[in-house]
């Protein structure tokens, strides 16, 4: 967590903005090679089934036993909010608190007292809230080194710099 929140203050953040950036994990997929560690020999000891103690036990025999068979599957993907993956919703949230965040920075939000108050408010309070403190934060870090004059320039197609 302290890793974590120690990017966000070096672009002026906070811990406010990094639980609400998270909840962007409400929508979309991952492949196993991205969170498998904490799926498989996390203590290091070739315990087989050897889960991280962050992560719910039967959250993770199901991720391993019907989507990420291996700690190298780099092919399989999975729904990094389950059963919402398509919604921007608070159920990342709600996963959160019963220890089914995906990856460890998720995990790692309800390990700071702070951070955990935060979720526990956005899964209590209604989404407009959520909606409305996510676009603000998001427009927050729009604004993090913003190149303006000669030192940056629009680019007709964003994955390529002009000629």
């Amino acid at each position: 967590f302290t890793d974590l929140l120690a990017s966000f203050r070096a672009k002026g953040l906070g811990v406010a903005d990094l639980v609400w950036h998270s909840g962007a994990h409400t929508i979309g997929i991952s492949h196993c090679n991205s969170f498998s560690e904490r799926l498989y020999n996390f203590t290091g000891r070739s315990v087989p089934g050897d889960a991280g103690p962050s992560l719910d036990a039967e959250y993770a025999a199901n991720l391993r036993r019907t989507n990420c068979t291996t700690r190298t599957d780099n092919t399989t993907v999975v729904e990094m909010d389950p059963g919402s993956f398509l919604t921007f919703d608070l159920s990342y949230y709600h996963g959160l608190l019963k220890y089914q965040g995906l990856f460890q920075s998720d995990a790692a939000l309800i390990t700071d007292e702070a951070a955990r108050a935060d979720v526990e408010s956005v899964a209590k309070g209604p989404p407009e809230v959520f909606f409305q403190v996510f676009a603000r934060s998001m427009m927050r870090m729009g604004m993090i080194e913003v190149k303006t004059g000669g030192d940056g320039e629009i680019r007709r197609h964003c994955a390529v710099v002009n000629n």
